[in-house]
């Protein structure tokens, strides 16, 4: 059950419009993703099956990672939650396919500082890509656990 304060915004963008600058940009990426169904779906044969669940509003995926000699040669999910965690989800695929496990535990490791704030240079973070789309969420704490759920599931996973 979703509780009170995400439950409002919980299918939509939940107040991402007002928050920085490149809002209508940034806003319009993440709707694209949160639609997109190009990342989602199972994989023929992953190696590596990780679920991930928000249990304080409901969100759950599950992420399919094919993992072939460290590198992550293809990857997919499936699952249900809000415009942000399938956004999150889906620009966090695009940004690890073809990469090496250790650099895509490199770019989950600088996401997460990113949400949290630790890192906001955009020079730093320029390696996250359409990643960076989502920085805001870091000052709209009942979205982060939305944005994080996919990267926090794939550190689990590798």
């Amino acid at each position: 059950m979703l509780n009170n304060n995400h439950a409002d915004n919980h299918a939509g963008l939940g107040g991402l419009s007002g928050i920085g600058g490149l809002d209508s940009i940034y806003t319009e990426l993440i709707a694209e993703h949160s639609r997109s169904v190009e990342n989602k779906h199972h994989l023929s044969f992953p190696t590596v099956t990780q679920k991930g669940r928000n249990p304080s509003c409901g969100d759950e995926i599950t992420l399919e990672l094919q993992v072939e000699d460290g590198i992550i040669k293809d990857a997919a999910f499936t699952g249900v939650g809000c415009a942000i965690s399938q956004a999150s989800t889906s620009i966090m695929i695009d940004l690890i396919k073809g990469e090496k496990v250790e650099e895509a535990h490199r770019l989950a490791d600088l996401f997460l500082q990113m949400i949290k704030g630790e890192i906001t240079d955009d020079d730093e973070l320029e390696d996250l890509d359409e990643a960076l789309a989502l920085k805001n969420i870091s000052h709209m704490p009942a979205r982060v656990k939305c944005a994080v759920l996919s990267w926090r599931t794939l550190l689990e996973s590798i």
